[in-house]
Parts: C-alpha cells; structure tokens; sequence
C-alpha cells in the first residue's frame, strides 16, 4: 500500500474515531440529562397549600401537629395513654391535614356518587396535580393527550376500611375498587387530565416518592414522556395502622419526630400530598417554563441481607448516596445541604448520619464549611409515603431562596449523643441562615429510605439561567397586554378575578408581560370568561374588576368555530401592519417569512391561534374598516373587529381587542403566539379556585356490627326510596321518571341539564350500569350499558329510551293478544 493510501486510511480512521467518541459522549449526556422542576402544588399540614405559605411555614418557627381531628372517630377511640396497651394507640397528635372531605367534582366531570367513594387521596391529588401543571404554565385540555408521565408513591388507601362489614355487603359500591386501589390513584390522574404518558404507582413505603422521581427521571432521560408529574400521598384514617406501629414501639409518645435529638424516641406521623412537574431542562429553557430547581441525579437500592427487613442498613445507605453522586456528575464537596430522612429514632439517625459521612464526611471536612442537615418531619411529621415529596418541594425552595431553614428548635436540648458530632463536620441549624458563602455551588441531597428497604437519594442544585439573573424578569414597556381567565362557573370566575386583581395590585411593572402571558397561555380555556386589554397593572385590574362581574363574564352560548380574514390583503396598508405585528409578536411569524406577500403572511399568522382561517376580499361589505378585520359567527349573528387600520402603530392594540372579543365568545385560543419579546412563565400566579363540596363516609363506631354506621346511611348516601314507576305508554310521565332515575344514581345535589351529556354528568360505565339496573327494575327495557350513548345529550339519551320501553311494552301486548 501506497504511503498516500496509508494516510488516507489513517486520517479516515481518525475521524471516524473522533464520531465515534463525539457520539459516545452525547449519549452519556443524555443518560445524565439534568431535570428542570417547573411546577408544584402541595397540601400539607398546618393549612399549607401553596408554595409560598410553605415556605414561610419553613422559615417560621413551632410545628403543624394537631390533635385528632373529630372527623377520624376511630382513631381517637383506640388512644389509651399507657405504652403497650395491646390493640391500643398511645399518640393522639399527628400532622393532619384540613378538610380531607372537600373536593369541586363537578369541575374534574366526577359524579357526586363516585367522589363519595373516592379515597380523599385521589381527590387531592387531582386537585394538586392541576395547580402544578397551572404554575408550570402548561394547559391542560384533555383533547390534547398531553404527553405526561404520571409517577406516585403511595403505600395505603384506607378510607374504605369503614364499608368492610362481612355481615353487610350491600354497602359495596361498584366504585369500592377505583375509589380505594393505589393503581387508580395514578391512572384517575392521566385519565381524568387526558394525558399519554407512562402512569406508574410505586409502594416502596416510606421511600415511595422518591422512587417516583427516580423512575421519572429515568423515564424523562430515556424520553419515554416529555412532561413527568411526580406525586406522593399519604392520609391517616385507620385505626388498626396506628395500632400496629405503636405495638411496635416505631412512634414517639409526643406524635413528633425528633430528628437528630438526644430525645429521638421515634417517629410523628403525618399526611400530605404533593406534586412535582418535571421535564428535561434543555426543553424547560426553551419554552421559557419558570426553572424552581435542577434534578442533577438520583439512584436508588436496597438493603438486601439487613439485620432484619424493617432495619436501616448503613452500607446500602452510602452506596446510593454515591450512585447518586455519580449519576448527577457533582463532586461530594460540593454539597452544601442535605434533607435527610430523619425521623428521629434511636436507631435510624445514627445510620443515617453514618452513611452520609462515609459519603460525604472526608470532602466535607477537606473543604472546611460544615454540611448542614435538616429533616423536615420534625415539623410536618413523617408523612411515609409523602414524605419525599415534602421533602423534595422544600429542598426545591432552599436552593431558590438561597436559605438553610433552622432544623431544629433552641429549646430541644442536645443533639444525639449516638452521632459523634465534633468529628463529623456536620450541622443542625437552630435558626435560618443564608448559604454559606464558602461553597462554590448551591447544590443540595435528598436522602430516602424505607421499611420495604428501599433506599433512595436525589441530588439537586439550584438554577441560574445563562446570560441573566435567576430572578430577571421580562423587560418593562408601555405596550398594551391582554388578559384572559376563565372558570366553570360565574362563582369561580369572580374568586379567580379577585385573586389576579389582588395579584395585579403588587405586581411588580416590569413582570406585567410574564404575567399576562402565563394567564392566557399557561392556563386552559373553560366556559365562563373574561378578556381586558391595557397598557399597565392598574389599569388591566380596574378593568378586570369590572368586567368579572359584568354582562361580560357569561357562558358563550356555541364556540366559535371559524375566522374570515377579511381585507384588501395586497395593499400597503396590510403590509405595514402586518410588519408592525411582526416586531411586536415575532413567535406568530416564522423565521424566513419576510419575503412572503403581506396578506398570505398575515392570514398564515392569525392561523396559529388554532382556528380555521379563511381569507375573503373586502368585496364592498357594510361595515368593513380599511385595512383587514377578522369576523366570526357568534350567538346567530356575525361579529366582525378591525385589524389593521390605516395607522401600522395600532395593529397590537387592535389584534389584541380581536382576542379579547374572540376569546369571550368562546373561540379555543391558543395565545402562546401573542407572546412577547422577554416574556416568561410565572410560577406563583392564582390557581384554579375549587369549589368546596364536602363528600365523606362516616366511620363506624369501633367494634360496631352490621348496621351500625356512623352516620346511618349508606355509602353511596342512602337508599333510593320505593318509587311508583308509570306505565310504558305515559311518554312524558316515563322521561321524567328516568330522568330522576339518573339523578338518584348519579346523587346529584341538582337537577340535570337536558342539553348536557352523560359524560358531562359525570357518568362512566359503572353509572351506566347502576342506572339500567335500575330501570329495569320497573321496565322491560333489553338494553345493554355499552350501548347508551354517553356522549349525546340527557334529552335526546332519555327520549330515546322512553320510546324504547313504549315499543317493548306495546311488541309484548301484541304477542300476548
């Protein structure tokens, strides 16, 4: 071979070694993608349910334990105060949270009688999941099949251990089984929400959670979903649980956890539910989603041959805290805080500090800035299943605020004596005090573990985003904006109103883009609506005010379901407008596009609001401004708002005034496009204001036998009653009997609207079948569940099988004759 040939094929070689390695180190970048946390939502105890009362319950001091509330019977009459009592309780406080019975079923399509028999479990988590996905600014609309993966730790459901009387079966429902299972606690999220994704529940006990955002993260980097809800749940309703733990010594006689403690003496249970919405944080940035934390890494392990199953064991311990480390690419010196587990038992912190300072005491104490720990169940109590997930909202917090929480109160007396604290290098703040200077990054663990074994740890750091301050915000201008909310009902639109009003009066100028842009944008559209446009805070919440309780705020009678643009589209005037509209909203015009003729430009950018679009001359039509306007059918008439005018200097305002006139008529916006240069997404804007409908099964009395309920009805609130059903032929007579039929099956609190669907009633097929049974109890009707239309209006449905039981009736006179 020719030395030419000889460095060809090496220089050929050369470069395909260098893909080969380039390709190499992009794949390891994607297993070790970070993670952007883009949205929470929480209900906590001590009344928490935002993020930012969490965080001032965190900086505050004193804990959030109760005493049993009066609506849990049966723990309150298995509590004796003697230790070791058998079938008894000796802990009678604990972290509860308020009003578990409260749920808006109407606004989640759930019918009364299905929410009754839902684990309040699965109702805040509904509830939670949608706040977080509305402060990750992400809508949504179930027909959009959003592609979410669904990932909750949760490891008891106990709401329905009241019905579960062997000598009295009938008060199981057919929604005993959705309603209580840990699988439909997960699966009701993507199904109620319409989401795609991965849905996985995880039972690791109390590391449950965490295992969710592992297996999230995992799913995320492997790109198995582009969206991640990582949820973790944890109520106190059985008796017989508290019973077991306190026979087994695991709780502290005080209720509360002690973390840390020469007076650990065990654990204080607590309940909660949290979520957290994740997504890869290239795509974060990209859509301008509000970064709160970076998810760098995590791993998980178990025990394996422990002491016993129940046993921490320290060696697994260090190992996933170093699997972490490695997964996430930091060094251990650069941690600065750790969220432990801690849940103040003799045994448990000594482990656990053990295994953190075989992890991470060298480089600590090599760097000389002690590693600060803190466990939040001190405070909260030890939410099992949920405990990750409150520890992991308050972790996100810390790095955001750039704060260390005291983790332990002046007045609890000496640290564990077990845990050899003057060489460790380690700390437990007894009051707040900002990130140590000394420390070159703000990186934080979460450290888990579990009865099952199961252990868990998490490394998050806090985020700056490139080019800018973590906490800049869009540019200030006098541009006008637009304002968009919406509700289900007019009661919710006039709270949601008051609460962006109030939002609006302390708004800071320079945010009052992000603002609207995460309202209209970040947030889906339902039927009771408001749209006000204006050039400042002030003058967008007068307006908002006075249009939330005006003619305007009402329920479109149809959608708007197409636009005409209409214009003289080649003339100067639209391309002088339409270039003015370019500078302002640059997403509603592609790259590359400036060269295109005005009109089909324009027609192209109004078309990415989501509505079909057709573009029509002026043709001479009464009304028609100069320039272009954009007309709809609504309510039976045509409405028709300008556009473009004579002067390119009014296109914003006037487009904005056509959305705010569209969007109140009904029209499916999508108003991502009108978003302005700068704007980003707000994370701690109003939620959506769920109505307070209480929906609960009263607890029997302990020990009681059949029939002994604690409030006397049954589950499903109550038998029917004996009806008097008419006869086959009385057409009106027997819609008006089935129609009440369905109400009772359904237990709506109202009468059901004609015009609406089953579905819209909240029916599914365990309603279906519940209301032919009924029927046919009193009619001859031949007709299977599956083949009631549930998506046709209740008028229409109930006519339909009216007649259906009139021509039986009349076919069988026949034959009998």
């Amino acid at each position: 071979m020719e030395a030419a040939e000889i460095r060809t094929l090496m220089e050929e070689q050369l470069a395909l070694s260098r893909r080969l390695r380039a390709r190499i180190r992009a794949l390891e970048d994607e297993r070790r993608a970070p993670l952007a946390v883009v949205g929470m939502g929480l209900r906590l105890p001590g009344g928490l349910r935002t993020p930012g009362q969490y965080w001032d319950f965190l900086r505050g001091e004193g804990t959030a334990l109760t005493a049993i509330p009066e609506d849990r019977p049966g723990l309150r009459e298995v509590h004796d105060p003697v230790v070791g009592r058998p079938g008894r309780s000796y802990v009678d406080r604990a972290g509860f949270v308020d009003d578990i019975a409260a749920f808006d079923a109407d606004f989640f399509g759930i019918s009364h009688r299905e929410a009754k028999l839902l684990d309040p479990q699965q109702r805040m988590l509904l509830e939670v999941a949608w706040e977080a996905m509305e402060r990750a600014g992400i809508p949504v609309r179930r027909s959009d099949r959003l592609d979410v993966g669904v990932y909750l730790g949760m490891m008891a459901s106990e709401y329905l251990e009241r019905l579960e009387d062997r000598s009295d079966t009938t008060r199981i429902d057919p929604y005993y089984t959705t309603g209580g299972g840990l699988c439909f606690a997960a699966g009701r999220i993507s199904h109620v929400m319409g989401f795609s994704g991965p849905v996985v529940s995880a039972d690791t006990a109390c590391s449950s959670s965490m295992t969710a955002l592992h297996l999230a993260v995992r799913a995320l980097r492997g790109r198995e979903c582009r969206y991640a809800l990582v949820c973790g749940s944890n109520l106190i309703l059985s008796a017989n649980l508290m019973v077991s733990l306190c026979q087994t010594r695991a709780l502290s006689p005080e209720g509360r956890s002690k973390s840390f403690l020469a007076a650990a003496d065990g654990y204080g249970r607590g309940e909660g539910v949290g979520a957290l919405v994740l997504m890869r944080l290239d795509e974060a940035e990209r859509e301008g989603r509000p970064v709160l934390a970076v998810v760098r890494g995590t791993a998980v392990n178990h025990d394996g041959a422990a002491s016993s199953l129940t046993a921490p064991n320290g060696p697994a311990q260090e190992e996933v805290i170093g699997a972490a480390l490695k997964d996430a690419g930091v060094e251990a010196a650069d941690i600065g805080w750790i969220e432990a587990h801690g849940t103040g038992t003799p045994l448990g912190d000594p482990i656990e500090v053990g295994a953190l300072d075989g992890a991470l005491g060298a480089a600590v104490r090599e760097r000389g800035v002690p590693l600060a720990l803190g466990s939040v169940k001190s405070r909260l109590g030890h939410l099992e299943a949920a405990s990750g997930i409150a520890a992991l909202i308050k972790t996100v917090l810390v790095l955001q605020h750039g704060v260390m929480p005291a983790a332990r109160d002046e007045d609890d007396g000496e640290l564990n004596p077990r845990i050899p604290w003057d060489r460790i290098g380690f700390t437990v703040p007894a009051r707040n005090h900002p990130w140590p200077s000394g420390l070159r990054r703000r990186v934080a663990g979460v450290n888990s573990f579990g009865m099952s074994g199961t252990n868990v740890h998490a490394v998050l750091e806090a985020y700056t985003p490139a080019g800018r301050g973590a906490d800049e915000p869009a540019g200030a201008s006098s541009r006008p904006e637009l304002l968009t909310l919406s509700a289900k009902s007019p009661q919710a639109l006039a709270e949601l109103a008051d609460d962006v009003v109030s939002q609006l009066k302390s708004a800071d100028p320079a945010a009052l883009g992000s603002l609207c842009h995460t309202l209209r944008a970040g947030r889906a559209g339902f039927p009771y609506r408001v749209a006000v446009t204006g050039t400042t805070a002030t003058e967008l919440a007068e307006r908002l005010a006075a249009a939330a309780g005006g003619p305007a705020a009402r329920e479109p009678a149809a959608p708007v379901r197409s636009l005409t643009l209409r214009g003289e589209l080649d003339s100067a005037a639209i391309a002088a407008g339409t270039a003015a509209l370019a500078g302002a909203f640059p997403a509603m015009f592609p790259a590359g596009s400036e060269q295109d003729p005005a009109g089909e430009r324009l027609a192209r950018a109004i078309g990415r609001f989501g509505l079909p679009l057709r573009p029509r001359p002026a043709g001479g039509a009464s009304g028609v401004r100069p320039g272009a306007s954009l007309e709809w059918a609504t309510d039976g008439a045509l409405r028709s708002c300008p556009l473009i005018g004579d002067d390119p200097a009014d296109a914003e305002r006037l487009l904005l005034e056509a959305l705010a006139t569209l969007y109140t008529d009904g029209a499916d916006l999508r108003l991502e496009p009108v978003r302005a240069p700068g704007a980003r997404t707000l994370p701690d804007l109003p939620t959506y204001p769920f109505r307070r409908t209480r929906f609960w099964i009263g607890e029997p009395p302990m020990g009681a036998g059949a029939g002994a309920r604690g409030n006397g009805t049954a589950a499903h609130g109550g038998a029917e009653g004996t009806v008097k059903a008419p006869p086959p032929g009385d057409g009106d007579g027997v819609r008006a009997f089935l129609m009440a039929r369905l109400k009772d099956v359904l237990q709506s609190p109202e009468d059901l609207d004609p015009e609406a669907s089953l579905q819209e009633a909240g029916a599914d097929s365990f309603i279906t079948t519940l209301f032919i049974t009924k029927v046919e109890e009193h009619y001859d009707l031949g007709l299977p569940p599956e083949d009631l239309h549930i998506e046709i209006p209740l008028a229409e449905l109930i006519a339909m099988l009216a007649d259906t039981i009139a021509a039986t009736a009349a076919d069988r006179t026949e034959r009998s004759a």
